[in-house]
């Protein structure tokens, strides 16, 4: 939803958001791609996550083996399919591998593929192998909401969690900035599902975080989030002190923001949306907020 929503003002500044759509900014769908509620990217990756982390486990239960990083980059080249693009590893994807994910045919439409992604993944010389790039860009951790949940449904640990969002990350985003961001975000996925408050799981993420090498600027992010919640700034002024959101640790202090001071749900997702720079990328609020609302 957050995603759809923030669509149409990705590439916007703040000044053009509310040129375009009044003082209050964007607070409902607007033309994007053809339609209104249109996802971006975000979305599509963040499903084929979903898909990869499925596959790998049923591979697990029917061969006894899997790798987790492997098969999701391998449903990752199913989605850089989708953009029309073609990988240069061997990967052959026959009318069984390809799966009911890749044959819906609403998939294969660009919405404004980060060119890292597009990049790294055309570049992978076997499927699972770290992007070998210094980018700490935002496309790895706008797509590994999944990764919360699905280890917490196996009985993992938050470790586990944030160890395999990150590997997901740096299968195309190579700076410890870029893929531990998105080990962050796992953690508190996982937090919050298993009943955390946003408080308790923000303490459990950072304390992962720090055991990881490269860890200071994404601690740093977090810590500016956290500190800009308990003042009276204006909502705007706050969140562009923490950055436009094109790199993957302003992201993630973004939405961190966003959820803590948010009234409501909506309220949170149109703070995520309306600020200049990579408005669709900060739909990671929406995974935070959604979870909290569940919970009430």
């Amino acid at each position: 939803m957050g995603d759809a929503l923030g669509a149409p003002v990705e590439f916007m500044t703040r000044e053009q958001i509310v040129r375009r759509f009044g003082p209050n900014g964007i607070t409902d769908y607007a033309p994007a791609y053809g339609g209104l509620g249109r996802i971006t990217d975000d979305t599509q990756m963040t499903l084929f996550t979903a898909e990869g982390l499925l596959r790998a486990w049923v591979r697990g239960c029917l061969r006894g083996i899997t790798s987790f990083p492997g098969v999701t980059a391998k449903a990752y080249l199913r989605w850089l399919r989708t953009q029309g693009e073609h990988p240069t590893c061997d990967v052959d994807f026959d009318a069984n591998e390809t799966g009911w994910l890749f044959q819906q045919q609403q998939l294969h439409s660009p919405r404004a593929p980060g060119n890292t992604c597009l990049s790294a993944l055309k570049s992978m010389k076997s499927p699972g192998q770290p992007a070998p790039n210094d980018s700490k860009g935002c496309g790895g951790v706008m797509r590994v909401a999944p990764v919360g949940l699905f280890v917490w449904r196996r009985g993992q640990s938050p470790d586990d969690a944030f160890d395999l969002g990150a590997k997901l990350a740096s299968l195309t985003h190579g700076h410890p900035s870029g893929y531990l961001p998105a080990g962050a975000l796992a953690v508190l996925i996982h937090a919050l599902t298993d009943g955390q408050t946003l408080a308790d799981g923000l303490a459990t993420a950072k304390a992962c975080l720090r055991m990881r090498e490269g860890h200071e600027e994404t601690l740093s992010a977090i810590d500016r989030a956290e500190a800009l919640a308990t003042t009276s700034f204006e909502r705007d002024i706050a969140i562009s002190q923490l950055g436009q959101g094109w790199v993957a640790e302003e992201a993630l202090a973004i939405s961190i923001y966003c959820a803590l001071v948010a009234r409501d749900f909506k309220h949170g997702v149109i703070l995520a949306v309306n600020h200049g720079g990579d408005s669709s990328q900060d739909r990671r609020a929406n995974s935070v907020m959604n979870i909290r609302t569940a919970r009430r």
